[in-house]
């Protein structure tokens, strides 16, 4: 027996310290729009187009921004990606100068009947880009004098926003995703047209937590483009969805687009199927529920429509969907968080590259991936969507490679060279490294221990260059970032940047120009960090879980040996409630693994119908966890104080320790905290 308990005590401290080492999964970020870097909801394939030329190599060659050369790269593009990439199918959209100069589909929008993608007809599902139209819809009440983008929210509602001390909402806040809620997950994305409700219902049933001061931290926020909407309704006296078609839709000749579901039934034939990869079946036709936020259907020639529109500052052929000053305040009007990072704009958000402007939004359903950028100085706007998640992923970052390559072959240029000390950049480098949690996250209830599960990590090479845990470049390695000014980095390959604010010495928060106009990242608190957490806790499970196998086999080999266990009396009671308390912890902490196994692989699971199993499981850990730290700890302390091997006594304080990690995880992290709304 002394040797089953060293054997364990050297196996969970080999795997706690591996797990040290050890870097983070990549972090699929919840429902919403899906930035061009490895997403908030993308993994970029190891199959795509070579990614841009260094950024510290001149670029001198000028491609004409026409027809027949788009048509010449994108159909070498588009083949390649869609068959290494298992995608079924998807279209690109290019326009100029008020006209549309390219619009091809590629692939298929239906496998099984091989039906091709027509740009002209075909719709895609966009996601967040539906957004735009919300927002559009939001300024055009603004510059009738209905709505006052600074005014607290509350008072074009029939329902109350709670309150915090430190100010209220604004639709100025809610614009650029920094009204300061908590990310909210449940009941975004489902495949049952039952759980759709009325968008009044969508926002009054379940508000989220404001965890951030309005106006002073980016985090993304589909609830609140929700009551954005809902303002609409109530001040237009127009139901969202009549709204939008009388005052988008129809002035700009959109006749393949609708934000209505189901899909009305004139537009099934037209509907592209959406597929987790072009070699499997089909998927249902996802239902997005809290509808402006990402529930639009429609072909790219309308997007281009759309697109022409809001580049010629709100007019397209003759008709006005905002007035020109308004129409410049979306595309101009910035919120600064990380200099000298891209910045959201009203609605829109920069993703500025070779230094030209760029006003874009991405968006995903769980099968669709789409982004739509605009070059105002320029007079270009470019739309892509894909019908597939793709091999790996693969679907939602070919946006990012597709768009890089766009503007290096139609608007290339050479930055400037930065130049920082060896010195200052291992310094900062030093400065850097370590864990961080996202703005955009469920602070609440049990999805919080994602940030746990696969926190953002950013790690340093020995040329002192970073790499941060959520981004890969198109070979699936992570990008590599050099210190191009003080707290500033740009990857070695393409003009992505990565810039942190420092306040006294200490990294306050970073982000990344894909995602820094809505979410950032700032430091785990040591109390919960991942740096000694993640590897604690995966010990202490593991030591549990050990324990609880061992039982049985020990039982079964002392049988065969009629070697009976020598204890009797509380020494006995103590071995015995341990190991019954091992079996608890070690089941309850399987059973969340499964759970969020489950839940994870499908947005369409968080829904009301995991409400009873959540309960379930929330008086589990209330039980369990509590319960087994405290019987482990008393079975250490009556171990440790009778006459037992050495190993015994050990391993009794290693289960006791264990218990308590436990325990803490539930409790940092919230599974027990019976909150069924995340």
């Amino acid at each position: 027996m002394r040797l089953t308990y060293i054997a364990a005590v050297v196996l969970c401290l080999a795997v706690g310290l591996a797990s040290v080492r050890a870097a983070p999964a990549d972090k699929q970020p919840a429902t919403g729009p899906a930035p061009s870097v490895a997403a908030p909801a993308a993994k970029p394939g190891d199959t795509e187009p070579m990614p841009a030329p260094p950024a510290d190599t001149e670029v001198t060659r000028k491609h004409p921004l026409e027809h027949a050369d788009l048509e010449a790269w994108l159909d070498g593009f588009m083949q390649h990606t869609l068959e290494t990439s298992d995608i079924a199918g998807g279209v690109v959209a290019v326009v100029k100068d008020g006209a549309v100069i390219f619009e091809k589909g590629y692939g298929y929008a239906d496998v099984a009947t091989r039906k091709p993608v027509d740009p002209k007809t075909t719709l895609f599902r966009p996601g967040s880009v539906s957004k735009l139209f919300t927002w559009t819809a939001v300024m055009q009440l603004v510059e009738q004098g209905k709505l006052n983008l600074d005014q607290d929210v509350n008072s074009y509602l029939d329902f109350k926003i709670p309150a915090r001390p430190d100010g209220p909402i604004t639709l100025r806040n809610i614009m650029t995703h920094t009204a300061g809620f908590e990310e909210q997950d449940k009941s975004l994305i489902t495949s049952d047209p039952k759980a759709l409700v009325s968008l009044r219902e969508y926002v009054t049933r379940a508000t989220p937590a404001r965890i951030f001061k309005a106006g002073s931290t980016p985090a993304y926020s589909n609830y609140a483009t929700a009551v954005a909407a809902y303002i609409v309704e109530r001040v237009s006296g127009e139901k969202f969805d009549d709204y939008i078609e009388a005052h988008i839709f129809q002035p700009l000749g959109m006749k393949q687009a609708t934000f209505r579901q189901p899909l009305p039934q004139r537009f099934v034939a037209d509907m592209s199927q959406g597929y987790k990869v072009a070699s499997q079946p089909a998927e249902p036709y996802e239902l997005v529920v809290g509808a402006p936020a990402g529930s639009l259907a429609a072909s790219a020639d309308d997007m281009a429509k759309f697109m022409i529109a809001h580049l010629q500052n709100g007019e397209y052929q003759g008709n006005r969907i905002l007035l020109e000053k308004t129409a410049k305040t979306m595309h101009d009007t910035a919120t600064d968080m990380i200099p000298p990072l891209n910045r959201m704009l009203l609605g829109f958000y920069e993703q500025n590259y070779n230094g030209h402007r760029v006003a874009s939004h991405g968006g995903d359903t769980q099968f669709m991936h789409t982004y739509l950028h605009l070059f105002p100085d320029d007079g270009v706007g470019l739309f892509m969507s894909f019908n597939s998640v793709g091999r790996e992923g693969a679907g939602g970052d070919v946006r990012s490679a597709l768009f890089s390559e766009f503007a290096d072959r139609y608007f290339p240029s050479q930055p400037k060279p930065g130049v920082v000390s060896a010195d200052v950049a291992a310094a900062h480098a030093r400065l850097m490294s370590g864990y961080y949690e996202v703005s955009r996250r469920a602070d609440r209830a049990f999805i919080r221990i994602l940030a746990l599960l696969s926190p953002v990590e950013i790690t340093a090479d020995k040329d002192n260059q970073l790499a941060v845990s959520l981004i890969k470049a198109p070979n699936r390695m992570l990008r590599k970032y050099r210190e191009v000014e003080p707290f500033v980095w740009r990857d070695i390959n393409s003009q992505w940047r990565v810039a942190a604010k420092v306040d006294n010495g200490h990294v306050v928060r970073f982000s990344m120009d894909q995602v820094s106009p809505f979410m950032v990242f700032e430091p785990m608190p040591w109390w919960r960090s991942a740096a000694w957490l993640r590897p604690a806790a995966i010990t202490a499970f593991l030591a549990c879980l050990l324990t609880a196998i061992l039982w049985p086999v020990g039982a079964v080999v002392r049988r065969r040996l009629r070697a009976p266990i020598a204890l009797a009396g509380e020494p006995r009671r103590a071995w015995l409630h341990a190991r019954l308390a091992t079996v608890v912890v070690s089941v309850v902490t399987l059973a969340w693994f499964t759970l969020f196994t489950v839940a994870m692989s499908d947005a369409s699971y968080l829904s009301p119908s995991l409400d009873p199993i959540l309960i379930v499981l929330y008086s589990l850990s209330f039980v369990g966890y509590i319960g087994s730290a405290a019987v482990l700890a008393r079975s250490a302390y009556v171990t440790c104080t009778c006459a037992r091997p050495w190993t015994v006594r050990l391993w009794s304080v290693v289960l006791a320790v264990s218990g308590l990690v436990l325990l803490w995880v539930a409790y940092t992290y919230h599974l027990m905290s019976f909150v069924t709304q995340y």
